[in-house]
């Protein structure tokens, strides 16, 4: 199995999504998404954290304003809708169900944690569950990879393709510029 095409974390990186989330940032293994900017926006995360949890998540959107527009959709029933034409529509469910099989893929060439076999992010394959996943993992992946993800990321007020980064105080060599 081949490792999933990310960018290596350097310490500025760590810095930045420590940033993005208000807490020191957990066992990221790659950059797995960038702002425009260069700023991380998806991290990937390793599936066993070292205090030894499980962590099923592993395509993580660490942008504040990517994350916010997904709790937007969240709050405006984005996911009833998906999940509706998830029951309705043959082609969707059979990607959406591909989306899931790449997902565990992706993880697993990482590290296979027992505890975590079969089990994905946001919902898939049966059910949509969590945009902010969904979108990460179509982030990570490209077009075409998650169609739920996509749709997020289509009804969405946020883009990838214009930085909306605030200062995160971390300059380009990863110091802080405090």
């Amino acid at each position: 199995m081949s490792r999933p095409p990310f960018d290596p974390v350097i310490e500025r990186d760590v810095r930045i999504v420590s940033a993005q989330l208000g807490r020191p940032a957990r066992n990221v293994v790659g950059i797995a998404a960038r702002c425009v900017c260069g700023a991380p926006t998806v991290v990937a995360t390793a599936p066993r954290l070292d205090d030894g949890t499980p962590f099923p998540t592993f395509y993580y959107l660490s942008h504040p304003v990517a994350t916010a527009a997904m709790s937007f959709l969240e709050a405006a029933q984005l996911m009833v809708e998906c999940s509706e034409l998830l029951e309705s529509d043959p082609a969707v469910a059979e990607a959406y169900g591909r989306a899931h099989r790449d997902y565990l893929a992706d993880r697993e060439s990482i590290a296979v944690v027992s505890e975590l076999a079969g089990i994905s992010a946001g919902g898939m394959p049966t059910r949509v569950k969590c945009l902010h996943a969904l979108a990460a993992h179509a982030l990570a992946a490209g077009p075409g990879a998650n169609p739920m993800g996509d749709i997020a990321l289509e009804r969405s007020s946020w883009s990838p393709a214009v930085c909306r980064c605030p200062d995160y105080g971390v300059d380009a060599a990863g110091g802080s510029t405090a």
